[in-house]
């Protein structure tokens, strides 16, 4: 049975990653560009944002992978990865990234030509940030690409062993307690605490262990949710609303340790409230979405086919609005309003020019 419900936070998280993106413009954030004026107190909203965003993405990408494996063999799983994943990627990083790269060093580097000189002479000479090579917001397909790729042996093995004592052990925790679903932090806790200070997150993919690392696991948590059957969705229905109160203490419980000194102690105390916090916001949103959103519309079919162009496009678009808005003096509401409104009217433009030509629906990941 389709989840409807996966499919609005799919298109609800990737909505508001047009609001972050836009919010990043005036943050004091290292960013591609910057507003003449940042917002210090901007960046608490989208630090709590930040910590549940990409890892919602990652889980649901994770249980679709679930039903995708439920009718397709090996083969044809890894044939549509592929194609939906590396042809987007290759299309984004040759067409869609480098005038993304021009803007910047338009504005912060000296550089003074045409773009299409920079195209053709410039923008893939050298790896970002020192060159123009680079993959920008995209660098959520590479990393789904590579696991999917690696897990896909062990999903097959879930798959067809249905009662495996993995799962089964797994089933009994929910149905004893639905606060068992705290258990998975563990390994997320252990990631936070060991590896986040020793690889900062870059996105560039090579050394970036502690990213790789923790939204591999997620990822795998989507696939095994799903492959748990209802005793998951039965254990999430009835632990939501405590963990909206164990989500709002932990963030809390956080953001007062981050503004104490730094010491060893402070560092795995937080770490133990920042794992707390996302995973707390992730069961409310899956939670209150199994409840509320779990229902189909014209809307959520437009949306959920919308939604991989409005991603793959969405932040050039920001971009270029912004270089002819970031020397302005205009309030930062106009400012505001003007990336948001018109980075979602460009996107659902080109979305309709998308949708109707065969070879860009091919490039912009649509079937």
């Amino acid at each position: 049975m389709r989840r409807y419900d996966l499919d609005w936070i799919r298109v609800l998280v990737f909505g508001l990653l047009i609001l972050y993106h836009v919010g990043m413009f005036f943050v004091p954030w290292d960013w591609h560009i910057k507003n003449n004026e940042t917002y210090e107190g901007l960046q608490w909203p989208m630090h709590f944002v930040n910590q549940w965003r990409l890892a919602s993405l990652f889980l649901i990408s994770g249980m679709g992978t679930r039903f995708a494996l439920a009718k397709r063999s090996r083969g044809q799983y890894v044939r549509e990865r592929v194609k939906r994943l590396l042809l987007p990627l290759i299309f984004g990083m040759l067409v869609i990234i480098p005038p993304q790269v021009y803007v910047e060093r338009m504005a912060y580097g000296g550089y003074d030509g045409s773009y299409i000189s920079f195209w053709f002479h410039d923008a893939f000479s050298g790896i970002y940030p020192e060159g123009n090579l680079s993959w920008h917001h995209l660098w959520f397909l590479p990393y789904l690409l590579i696991f999917s790729l690696v897990l896909t042996p062990l999903f097959i093995l879930l798959r067809d062993h249905r009662e495996s004592p993995f799962l089964v052990i797994q089933r009994r925790w929910l149905n004893r307690s639905p606060n068992n679903l705290y258990r998975y932090i563990i390994p997320l806790y252990i990631v936070e605490a060991f590896l986040e200070p020793l690889f900062p997150v870059t996105h560039a993919l090579v050394g970036d262990w502690f990213a790789i690392v923790l939204y591999l696991i997620i990822f795998f948590y989507g696939f095994n949710f799903i492959a748990l059957g209802d005793v998951f969705w039965r254990a999430l229905n009835k632990i939501k609303f405590s963990a909206l109160i164990i989500g709002m203490i932990a963030y809390g419980c956080y953001v007062y340790l981050c503004l104490q000194e730094d010491s060893i102690t402070t560092h795995f105390i937080a770490a133990l409230a920042k794992t707390i916090n996302f995973w707390s916001w992730m069961l409310v949103i899956f939670g209150c979405g199994a409840v509320y959103l779990n229902k189909s519309s014209a809307l959520l079919t437009y949306c959920n086919t919308a939604v991989y162009p409005f991603y793959i496009v969405h932040q050039t678009i920001t971009v270029i609005l912004a270089y002819f808005l970031y020397q302005t003096e205009l309030d930062f509401w106009v400012k505001f309003g003007i990336l948001t409104v018109w980075t979602f009217l460009l996107s659902s433009l080109i979305y309709e020019v998308v949708r109707r030509i065969q070879f860009l629906r091919l490039v912009f990941g649509l079937k």
